[in-house]
């Protein structure tokens, strides 16, 4: 898979490339990654990217001419998917289906937003949750982190198939040594070798922690039947 970041700092994504999983992805290549600063794609000597609000307000937003020209930059198909608190809510379950594509292409914004018109440009535009931060960067990081670990092969399938979210439960609790801590004991039952055991006993428990802390979920899946 290749992941295109559009944004004017670039410098964000560093650590990203470079460290821990994701280095390990790109370094096998399963994974490349595209930085791209859209603020080289300007018409104007200033490398402006952003101006005043037609018909009056707070802030600045950023211009459509060089977010579209970077976009024509990138040769290959390509989803285009905007980063702003207005767009449907990412889901362990949309993590999973733009696992599958081949490029991904995050645009990060900044200051007020964007010109309407740059929706145009878009396959989809995602939220990581309701608030508001200073730019895209943090989310489209958070979005493609969730997709480059159900990449095959960039960690093992067992490492995630029972993770929180899938088949819309949280994930059951996890102990390891030592078998007491302070007076805090693991549960006998992950002790005892009985693999079918462990098995009901981690089901019941998934149940349990997601009705204690996400009974929505529960809803959900009823929903769903």
């Amino acid at each position: 898979m290749k992941i295109n970041f559009l944004t004017i700092f670039p410098k964000y994504y560093d650590a990203f490339k470079t460290e821990s999983i994701i280095a390990k992805a790109i370094e096998r290549k399963i994974v490349e990654i595209n930085v791209i600063d859209f603020r080289k794609f300007t018409l104007n000597k200033q490398n402006k990217v952003d101006d005043e609000i037609y018909g009056g307000g707070d802030g600045m937003l950023l211009m459509i001419e060089p977010i579209d020209r970077a976009l024509e930059s990138i040769k290959e198909k390509t989803k285009i998917i905007l980063l702003s608190p207005q767009g449907t809510p990412f889901s362990q379950k949309k993590a999973l289906e733009l696992s599958k594509e081949s490029s991904i292409t995050f645009i990060a914004g900044r200051y007020e937003g964007f010109d309407e018109r740059v929706r145009f440009l878009i396959d989809e535009e995602i939220s990581i949750g309701d608030y508001v931060l200073t730019g895209g960067e943090l989310p489209s990081m958070v979005i493609a982190d969730s997709i480059i670990r159900l990449i095959p092969n960039v960690i093992k399938e067992n490492s995630y198939k029972n993770d929180s979210f899938q088949n819309n439960l949280l994930d059951y609790p996890q102990y390891t040594r030592p078998a007491e801590y302070k007076g805090m004991k693991v549960p006998e039952v992950l002790l005892n070798g009985n693999h079918k055991e462990i098995e009901k006993w981690r089901k019941e428990k998934a149940i349990e922690n997601t009705k204690n802390k996400r009974p929505d979920l529960l809803e959900r899946i009823k929903n769903d039947k």
